[in-house]
């Protein structure tokens, strides 16, 4: 068994972010077939010996009026897809669920909303999601809601809202993950003030190494990693790289290489971002999740250890999940 094999055989891999769900609902696909369109299913995700997919729950612009009932839609197909797979695909609320899909062969599927519309600005809500499986949210997309500016708005200065305090509050009573990606500058220091727990951004860049809003400053990953958050790596070229062209493996390799070298080992891991590409390619050799062996050796070219591939492919995101959720 080479490197890369016996890292994944033996490794709980855990990613953050993908947004296939918004293909499931609109009835171009399901997760338990092998399809020939976007980059994840449940044949590839075990193909590529993937423990923990979260799986975003994002209400489209055209869906606003009625948020709630979309994100409902949006988890009933996610429950009937667990059903249609007899076992293969089972809804992860605690990390002993994610250790028995890695001991069992299959794939843990977590809920998470991307965007606090769904709630409609009631903490009772957020409750009833809690009840139906939902583990982590994300407290803005790029728009203003609720909670709070999202990163389109950062001009304002605003941060969260009186009900974005409370509803930072009320996570952290039920335990669920609190996650800062697309929340403006201002939002993410106040979770950061506010929260009791570690939070997470599910899918960023460093700022540093490509200067789009969406990635996360040099300040904004030490204050996460003091707090004992985690950042996720995401494949989205415009995160990668301001030239297309250059994003590539190797960039996103860099990007790596920066966090751990700013937050520490521990509190780096995977927030893909596929199937949420806005029909843009991905970068070179992360085509799709079968690919995420590729991403493996190039850290262990790089020489990393294989514990501490072992952390960033899943290990630190399984932790922080067993922290705050339980």
């Amino acid at each position: 068994m080479t490197g890369t094999a016996s890292i994944h055989a033996s490794s709980i891999i855990f990613d953050a972010h993908c947004d296939t769900l918004l293909d499931v609902v609109a009835g171009k696909r399901n997760l338990t077939d092998r399809s020939p369109d976007g980059q994840v299913d449940l044949p590839r995700l075990l193909e590529a010996g993937v423990s923990a997919q979260v799986f975003a729950i994002f209400v489209e612009d055209e869906w606003l009026w009625r948020a709630t009932v979309q994100a409902m839609r949006m988890i009933d197909a996610f429950y009937r897809d667990c059903e249609a797979s007899q076992g293969r695909l089972v809804v992860a609320t605690r990390a002993s669920d994610i250790e028995r899909a890695k001991t069992e062969g299959v794939v843990a599927g977590i809920l998470s909303l991307e965007g606090a519309e769904p709630l409609d600005g009631e903490l009772a809500v957020l409750r009833l999601f809690y009840q139906l499986g939902v583990r982590a949210v994300g407290l803005t997309w790029n728009r203003r809601n609720q909670v709070g500016d999202g990163i389109a708005e950062r001009r304002t200065g605003g941060g969260l809202t009186e009900f974005g305090v409370r509803l930072v509050q009320e996570m952290n009573r039920l335990g669920m993950l609190i996650d800062v990606a697309h929340l403006s500058p201002r939002g993410v220091a106040d979770v950061l003030e506010i929260s009791q727990a570690p939070v997470i951004a599910s899918h960023a860049n460093a700022y540093a190494l490509c200067p789009h809003p969406r990635n996360l400053t040099d300040e904004q990953l030490c204050a996460i990693a003091a707090r004992g958050g985690v950042v996720g790596v995401t494949f989205y070229r415009g995160f990668i790289a301001s030239e297309a062209g250059a994003a590539t493996v190797d960039r996103l390799v860099e990007h790596i290489d920066h966090l751990v070298s700013v937050m520490g080992i521990d509190h780096v891991g995977l927030g893909s971002d596929f199937d949420g590409f806005l029909g843009e390619p991905a970068p070179e050799g992360l085509e799709d999740v079968t690919r995420l062996p590729d991403l493996t050796a190039r850290l262990l070219d790089r020489g990393y250890r294989f514990e501490s591939v072992q952390k960033i492919l899943g290990g630190n995101f399984l932790h922080i999940f067993r922290e705050v959720v339980g």
